[in-house]
Order: structure tokens, then sequence, then C-alpha cells
């Protein structure tokens, strides 16, 4: 039914309006769907209140539903798209790692610089120490520049705590920081990014820790739980045994895996019935099809093509593959300290179509609908649909095309979070 009221934002006489809105509605995009979403030439978004009320055409907008305090943006000759999804990053850390960076390119290798007391558990030391309101900071600081890229919704993981307290405290820090600005937060809880300092070589007593004395506190503070399996990190039957177990306290589930080497990891979490896995850089074209059978359709293979990049490394997902195999697959920084130090979400996608194969149509899907599965909110994001929340962004660009093609620029014009420019 048409709403009686106003609208309270109009953007009209958008060159193309990409809805993101395609089969199959109870289900990422995957295969062909990737690339078989609406776009609607010369058209508009009216939103009431914080939700979208209407998307079409421009010759079907009902301009009795104009009033004097509607607030009306003039899109002509320019893209408008749903906000940006960015469905993996660890937003709150203490400090930085550029001494590292340096290091790394005179030369040093990983292992020579984590040898030395460097890599992640530098940044556990940073971040132990660092207090709450330095963290927060810090935190806000990042917001502000994803937001200057138009993410609208953001999913971040804790994991340089590495202890009860500290990861508890990221957790309440992330918290506070979603409260203090539009863009939504959704927490994960990453107490297995390695083994604590405290439990150095001991990976299986670690989880066993965290399984019985953080995750019972972590319930209600994070909605997701991940673990990194991968050699250095947690072995796939380790990694199993604790999804199990977050599992059956309610958690639904993530894993960092295959990203260095080919274990299984992706399969296993599949198995459980994981919302994404990510990273992938070392599954198989035929591990895809596994994962996408293994997970139903609704395991998201979350691709971080910056990584590699900026780890100077040659191996990058098939990403091509993992769609020609039905795998649905999103796209995401994976903002961190150590291996990916950038927000840039639009030099994700760009590098994705360069270095993974995807089509633009397959990498704007990519970082919105699924990236919103990824995270489990494409209910109320991650396209353009009445209903949905109203995050919509305004592009300097009139053509969806030129979004990989203009390397490394941000086109956000202008940002909408819940009906509100910000």
């Amino acid at each position: 039914m048409p709403i009686a009221q106003p609208y309270s934002l109009l953007i009209r006489n958008a060159a193309q309006v990409l809805t993101l809105v395609g089969p199959p509605p109870d289900k990422p995009l995957a295969g062909a769907a990737m690339s078989e979403w609406r776009i609607i030439d010369l058209g508009y978004v009216a939103c009431y209140g914080g939700s979208i009320a209407a998307v079409g055409p421009m010759h079907e907008l009902d301009e009795a539903l104009i009033g004097p305090d509607t607030r009306i943006i003039e899109a002509t000759g320019r893209v408008v798209m749903p906000g940006l999804v960015e469905c993996h990053t660890h937003l709150v850390f203490g400090g930085n790692r550029a001494d590292e960076f340096q290091r790394k390119l005179q030369g040093e290798s990983y292992l020579d610089i984590l040898a030395s007391g460097g890599g992640i558990l530098s940044t556990v030391r940073k971040t132990r120490a660092a207090s709450d309101e330095e963290l927060l900071a810090q935190a806000l600081h990042h917001l502000k520049g994803f937001r200057h890229y138009g993410v609208t919704t953001l999913e971040t993981k804790t994991g340089y705590g590495l202890d009860k307290p500290t990861e508890l405290r990221l957790l309440r820090v992330a918290r506070q920081a979603g409260q203090r600005q539009p863009v939504r937060i959704v927490n994960t809880f990453l107490g297995a990014h390695v083994p604590g300092p405290e439990y150095k070589g001991r990976p299986a007593d670690y989880l066993a820790y965290l399984a019985a004395e953080v995750l019972p506190e972590v319930q209600g503070a994070a909605e997701f739980v991940d673990v990194f399996c991968e050699e250095g990190a947690f072995g796939v039957a380790d990694a199993r045994r604790y999804l199990q177990r977050a599992r059956d306290l309610g958690f639904k589930l993530k894993i960092h895996a295959e990203q260095l080497h080919d274990l299984g990891g992706c399969l296993m979490a599949a198995e459980l019935g994981a919302t994404s896995v990510d990273h992938c850089d070392y599954l198989t074209p035929e591990g895809a099809a596994h994962v996408a059978a293994a997970g139903q359709g609704r395991t998201v293979a979350v691709l971080l093509p910056l990584v590699p990049m900026f780890l100077r490394q040659a191996q990058y997902a098939p990403g091509r593959q993992f769609v020609d195999a039905g795998l649905p697959v999103a796209i995401s920084t994976d903002f961190n300290p150590g291996s990916c130090p950038s927000k840039n979400l639009w030099l994700a996608l760009q590098v994705a179509c360069l270095k993974m194969g995807l089509t633009p149509r397959e990498a704007l899907a990519a970082v919105t609908l699924n990236a919103a599965w990824a995270i489990d909110r494409q209910q109320d994001c991650g396209s353009l649909e009445p209903g949905k929340r109203a995050d919509v962004l305004l592009l300097h660009v009139p053509d969806y095309r030129e979004l990989p093609y203009w390397l490394g620029e941000n086109p956000v014009a202008q940002v909408v979070i819940g009906g509100e420019v910000v």
C-alpha cells in the first residue's frame, strides 16, 4: 500500500539506480545471479524515516508523496546504490605496525619479525597496554574513514587481546563506537586469532580455555564466533571442536581458512553451517563446489584481495572459478594493522576484478548484498528495496562500469545512513 505521509527524503533523476535486487530471495547471490540483479535507468529512491519507501523509474514516481518538508537530492548524471557492507574487519586495536612495514620493505621476512617480538603479538602488547579511551578514539577515527568510502554497516572482530579481560574490552569498545556514530557495528569474537602468548605451543589448551571461560561471558556481546584455522594458528580438528562449542552456545559461525594452505577448514566450517568462510586464497575450485554444497548455498566466501597485495603474495583466491562453481562471494578489506591497513573497499573491489576475475556487476554484489548475507544482515541492508534500512550512496560517476576502472579513487559524493545524510 502507498504511504499516506509525504516522503522524508527523495533521491531523484539518477542516471542509474543499482538496486541489487534479484533472485533468489532466500539465499545470497551465486553463479549467474551475481550479475543479473536489476539496474534502473533514470530512477529514484524514496525514503520515509529510516526506511526505504519506494524505488523505481522516474515515470513511476508518485508526485503526490512529495511534500513541503521532503528533502530532495538531485542525482542527475550519478549512480545511486546501496551503502557498502564491510563484512570482515579488525577495527579495534592499539598502535600500528608501520615500523614493521618498513622492515619488510627492507627485506626482513615475517618470521624474522615474529622472532624478534613483532607481528601480531606486538599489536597484542600495544592493545593490552592501551586504555579504553585510546582504543575508542582510534576506532572512531577509523569509522570516520569507512564512512568516507560509503560503508554503512561494518563487522568488527576482536583478536588483539588474546586474554579474557582485553577481549571483553574490545567488544565493549566496539559497541561504544557503534553507539557514537551512524555506521552500524556487528560484533564477532575472534579470541581464537592465534594462541595467546601465555599459551605458546599449546593451541588446544588455549581453545579449551576460551571455550570454558570466555565464550560464556561473550554471549550477548558478540553475535559471531570466528577462528583462524591455519598452520601456526589452529588445526582443523581443534577448530571444529571449538566452533561446535560456540554453536552449542548459540553463536553464529565464521572462520579464517585457506589463507596460506589448503587444510580443509572452509569445508569443515560450511558443514557446521558457518555464515561465512573468509580468505580462501588456497581454496581450489573443486573445494569451492564442495563448500557451496555443504553450505546449501548459504555459506558466503569472503574474499580479501588487499591482503595478498599488501603482503606481496602471488596467490589470490580464484574468485572467477568460485562464482562459476556456484559459491556465493563477498569482498572485504580485512582492515587490520598487520596485513591490510586500508579502509578503501572500492580498491578491494577493483583488485577483485583485476586479480580474482570478478566482473563489475559481480564485484558490486560482493560488497553489498552478499556482504550483508555474510554477516546475517540481508533482511535490512545490501539492496535498495522497500522496507530495508535507508542506506544509500550517491556516486560521482554516471555508469557502474566506471567503478572498477578509476583505480584507487573514491567515487562517493553523498552518504545516507538510516535516511539521514551524513
